[in-house]
């Protein structure tokens, strides 16, 4: 028998994160189950319209960092100290609304810790929602930090065992860091991957379900006249000038059109004037986009590489942090991108070029997205929440 349940959802304030989340929250409503969504106004309308009961946490996260352009990604004690300022300010609003909702499950972005601690300290079923690759001791080796990460972590030390004591004060049940960044091998995670992408994916078991990758909808692939190519930095670590002028240099004499996707710290204006081939845009539907693309020079965040494979687009590989040097590396491990060697205009240059030349990385790219056209989707993983909420 289906029990229709209350279930939470908590992610990060990013959206890359909270995007994939939404088609299943919508098949989820759409059987009847009641979805309370925690998340700041930026993703109200959007949440809303999935069909979920929206609640906004910005009254009680701490301020953003002035340099978040720099340290998002980054800065490990800084995301802690945000999780843990969280989910304390939180606390006495999260134990009222469990008296009053009765929540038979909480869903927890990998990253929004504050999830998983609700769970843990309130003894609710939890499922972990991960947007990134899944993560255990294999797949840990290959986010190689790198010198300055692995320095930022050695300093913030101090600062994340202040933390520590701090949730344990308030009854969160927390030994180490680890329990909060790491799993056990038996929490019940969903995946927006297929296990084909995923690296060392016979090292999880049953209880990850790998859905393949969450979109609203998808769009018919458009031919064009001549190649487009696509440039987006995502949508934090986006400020970036420099890079945007030497790949409008890059592309001015290609046979190509160009769209770049620049976000919301840089302005279009000052990267004029432009080549008659090139576009650029604060933020255009990536999706949309791909559907025309021919290459695309991604930062390698999980979202766009799903979005890119899903559509059968290769890519040049750009990433700029250890997470996303993974993803980097499992697109090339699979033949479907090539990474960026150095920041030049040559190099754009010669790396778009290279991808646009050569039909192996369109086909390994369309391969893997027929391998994620044989995944469930939405609806696999409505059903692999539904069941853990039915045991």
């Amino acid at each position: 028998m289906i029990i229709m349940a209350c279930i939470f959802f908590f992610s990060i304030p990013a959206h890359g994160h909270v995007n994939p989340t939404l088609p299943l929250v919508c098949e989820l409503t759409a059987r009847g189950h009641r979805v309370v969504y925690y998340e700041t106004e930026e993703f109200r309308e959007k949440i809303e319209a999935a069909g979920a009961e929206f609640i906004s946490i910005e009254p009680y996260m701490p301020p953003a960092p002035e340099n978040i352009d720099q340290v998002a990604g980054k800065d490990f004690a800084s995301l802690i100290e945000m999780v843990s300022d969280t989910a304390i300010a939180l606390d006495a609003r999260i134990a009222q609304d469990i008296r009053a909702y009765q929540p038979a499950l909480i869903v927890g972005d990998s990253v929004c810790f504050w999830g998983k601690l609700f769970a843990r300290k309130y003894d609710i079923p939890f499922v972990c929602s991960t947007t990134t690759l899944a993560f255990n001791r294999h797949t840990a080796k290959r986010m190689k930090q790198r010198p300055g990460e692995i320095l930022r972590m050695l300093l913030g030390m101090p600062r994340i065992e202040k933390r520590m004591q701090r949730l344990r004060s308030h009854g969160y049940p927390v030994n180490s860091l680890i329990d909060i960044i790491q799993n056990d091998e038996y929490t019940d995670t969903i995946v927006y991957t297929s296990r084909l992408f995923q690296p060392d994916a016979e090292t999880f078991g049953e209880n990850y379900a790998f859905v393949g990758p969450s979109v609203p909808r998808r769009y018919p692939r458009i031919t064009q006249d001549r190649p487009l190519v696509y440039i987006s930095l995502g949508t934090v670590l986006h400020n970036a000038p420099g890079f945007y002028r030497r790949c409008i240099a890059a592309l001015k004499d290609m046979d190509c059109r160009a769209i770049l996707s620049i976000g919301n710290s840089v302005s279009p204006a000052s990267l004029e004037p432009l080549p008659a081939n090139v576009q650029v845009f604060p933020r255009v539907n990536q999706l949309e986009v791909l559907s025309q693309a021919d290459v695309f020079l991604t930062h390698c965040g999980m979202n766009s590489v799903s979005e890119s494979l899903l559509t059968g687009v290769p890519m040049v590989l750009f990433p700029q942090h250890s997470e996303e040097e993974a993803v980097a590396g499992r697109v090339a491990e699979l033949g479907a991108g090539r990474r960026l060697k150095g920041m030049s205009v040559r190099a754009i240059r010669s790396a778009l070029e290279a991808v646009l030349s050569n039909p192996q990385y369109r086909r390994k790219a369309q391969a893997i997205a027929t391998d994620f056209a044989r995944c469930g989707g939405a609806k696999q993983a409505a059903s692999f929440i539904i069941q853990r909420i039915s045991r």
